[in-house]
Parts: structure tokens; C-alpha cells; sequence
């Protein structure tokens, strides 16, 4: 009904199904951040589709690989899905993933 009616703009910078975990809104700057899988987006609040950036982050090959011989899915759980965007300062924000069962933490410049 939304899109019939076009009182929302559909985000189309994901085509491949990226299992989108977490989201860090900044008004203030008019801007969107998206954790998802073995990826960070930063979105325009205007338009979701204009000029988006990505971050590709994804797990090592080598925890990837623990997890798969773990028994673990290789689609569903052997993947870094980014689990925590927190502000940090004005140009940076900590991101947080699961690397696979093996969590990762990192500072990304939003410059």
C-alpha cells in the first residue's frame, strides 16, 4: 500500500539481501547508518538512494572457515553481521561485529 500510494522511497542500494541488523539514526547531520551482513551503509535521509556509501567488512576467511567446520551455516551464521553502531565523537562512530563467533570492534571515519 505504501509504495502504491508513494508515500515512501523503497532503499534499493541492497540487492543482494543483506540481512540488515542494526541502524544508527543522526538527524543532525541527516544521515542513516545500517549494520548489516559483511556490510555498514551510510544513507542519505533525503533520498535513501542517493549517493550511498558501503563499507564492506566482512569476517576473516579463516574464522569463517573455523565456523563452517563447527558445524555452523556458512549463509546464515559464518558472516560478520554488524550487531552495534554507537556514536563515538563527531566523526567517528564504534561498530561491533560477530566475525563469525569471533566479535570484532572498530572505529569508522563517517568523513
Amino acid at each position: 500500500d505504501l509504495l502504491l500510494s508513494n508515500s515512501c522511497i523503497p532503499f534499493l542500494g541492497s540487492t543482494e539481501g543483506l540481512d540488515f541488523r542494526t541502524l544508527l539514526l543522526d538527524e543532525e547531520r541527516g544521515r542513516l547508518l545500517i549494520g548489516a551482513k559483511d556490510h555498514i551503509f551510510l544513507l542519505n535521509l533525503v533520498d535513501l538512494n542517493k549517493n550511498v556509501k558501503k563499507i564492506y567488512w566482512p569476517a576473516a576467511k579463516e574464522k569463517v572457515e573455523l565456523c563452517k567446520l563447527a558445524g555452523k551455516d556458512a549463509h546464515t551464521e559464518c558472516a560478520n553481521f554488524i550487531r552495534v553502531l554507537q556514536p563515538y565523537n563527531r566523526t567517528h562512530v564504534y561498530a561491533c561485529g560477530t566475525g563469525a563467533f569471533h566479535p570484532l570492534c572498530g572505529y569508522v571515519e563517517l568523513g
